[in-house]
């Protein structure tokens, strides 16, 4: 089962709903961080704050160590990276972290007012959590085929369009499937 490192932010209540859409999906998902609630880095900022750290101190004590660590060592085990928006800074970065280790990493758009290029980088870009799902089923399937060379004498040839649920896969219009 290929697991999922699902990226966004506190305040986002949207991470849930696609959490679950991809453990239906039959995903391994990590999202457990968004356990600490929507005020955790304010709380954590104001605690050092009260105690006179600055930003750049805090970084380097406990409580952001033990963080760091915990959300490092599941980017690392996790085989796919899924960036839900809105999201902020830390998210970008643990995106392009996974991409960086060879990982897929997908970004689902929260119908942003100002569009940034660098996107490109991310291995596909979705306009919702619904197409991401029906993709990541889709590749799935195929490299299940493939991987377990289901090619056979007589075996009719793969088409998308005949398995349900995967007849709008995000094809652009006047799209022809070239399976064989």
């Amino acid at each position: 089962m290929k697991s999922i490192y699902l990226i966004g932010s506190l305040r986002n209540p949207e991470v849930p709903d696609l959490a679950g859409r991809l453990r239906s999906a039959g995903y391994d998902v990590f999202d457990d961080w968004y356990a600490a609630g929507p005020e955790a880095d304010d709380y954590w900022q104001k605690y050092e704050e009260q105690r006179g750290h600055s930003y750049i101190y805090s970084l380097e004590g406990y409580a952001a160590n033990h963080v760091a660590s915990y959300d490092k060592s599941h980017l690392d085990r996790c085989d796919i990276g899924v960036l839900l928006l809105p999201s902020g800074r830390s998210s970008h970065l643990e995106l392009g972290y996974m991409i960086g280790q060879g990982k897929p990493g997908y970004i689902v758009l929260d119908r942003p007012d100002r569009w940034d290029v660098m996107y490109r980088l991310a291995t596909k870009v979705y306009d919702d959590p619904a197409s991401l799902v029906e993709s990541l089923y889709f590749d799935t399937l195929f490299s299940a085929a493939t991987q377990t060379k289901l090619h056979v004498e007589n075996h009719p040839p793969f088409r998308a369009d005949e398995w349900p649920g995967i007849t709008d896969y995000n094809r652009p219009p006047g799209f022809q499937h070239t399976c064989k």
